[in-house]
């Protein structure tokens, strides 16, 4: 109990520091946490997959990529506003990720690997070839920040690096919620039991598929909300957010926070953001 009351203490100290110091931020900073934040989601999304299942995925960027393209292509074509394009990003890479974990998850191992691998590329190609749709490797530009907050009657414009890192704040902490839940409900602790011992779980009487199964689909549809978050911020999609090196980065984040934390691979993220930003300059 003391233990998990530390751990609630220890998140809520840290949305309060990412809440309260961005003011005191300049802008080029405030956009490097931006950045952090969505990429953190991201690696949240995998670290359910491999931390917890023991799932390792070369494919995770092909949901970022879907839900990035959702907004790229429903906001230029159709002004699309922020709600459909959610509900249309998180819902497609929801899809994609019920469809080819009915394949993938038929294999384990290095072959379950390869398989992700194959997602990754399946969209990647799209991308790459559907040009009247994705416009090939000349990408989505002029992607348009959310509005709505200016219906509500707000007089925030999400085009301003404040409020538009406001309100990636506010879907890490849903994403990190709704992780949070999964991973501390039964379903979750039963996923690590499968990580331990499939045989175990097997004989204990656990439906081992079915909760990878269901795990593989839930982190696919957090990593298209990572998406739509990536697709605004940037203002630009192309090929390159769904191939093979950004699936790879997003490994790396979890194995530099630590898998199976939820917010280690956060750390991970930030960690990755920073220095690659560092080195760019």
């Amino acid at each position: 109990m003391a233990r998990s009351a530390g751990r609630v203490l220890g998140v809520s100290l840290v949305l309060a520091l990412l809440g309260l110091s961005p003011p005191f931020l300049s802008s080029y900073l405030l956009t490097l946490f931006t950045q952090a934040l969505i990429w953190a989601i991201l690696a949240m999304s995998l670290d359910l997959l491999l931390g917890y299942a023991g799932l390792a995925s070369l494919g995770h960027a092909a949901y970022l990529g879907l839900g990035a393209y959702s907004v790229g292509v429903l906001t230029t074509r159709y002004g699309a506003g922020f709600w459909v394009v959610l509900a249309a990003g998180v819902g497609l890479a929801l899809v994609v990720a019920a469809v080819f974990g009915l394949v993938a998850l038929r294999a384990t191992g290095v072959y379950f690997l390869m398989i992700t691998l194959a997602l990754g590329m399946v969209v990647w190609g799209l991308a790459h070839r559907w040009v009247t749709l994705t416009q090939g490797d000349n990408g989505i530009s002029n992607v348009p920040r959310p509005d709505f907050l200016s219906t509500w009657g707000l007089p925030w414009s999400l085009a301003r690096p404040l409020p538009f890192y406001y309100f990636t704040l506010v879907g890490f902490a849903i994403a990190f919620a709704l992780l949070w839940i999964v991973v501390r409900s039964p379903f979750g602790q039963s996923l690590v039991g499968i990580r331990e011992s499939e045989s175990r779980m097997r004989t204990l009487g656990y439906h081992v598929w079915l909760h990878k199964y269901v795990g593989f689909v839930i982190a696919g549809g957090v990593g298209g909300f990572a998406g739509v978050f990536w697709g605004y911020y940037n203002g630009f999609v192309s090929p390159t957010d769904v191939e093979l090196a950004t699936s790879v980065e997003v490994l790396l984040m979890v194995a530099l926070g630590g898998r199976g934390t939820l917010l280690g691979p956060a750390v991970g993220a930030t960690v990755i953001v920073l220095l690659k930003n560092l080195v760019s300059v």
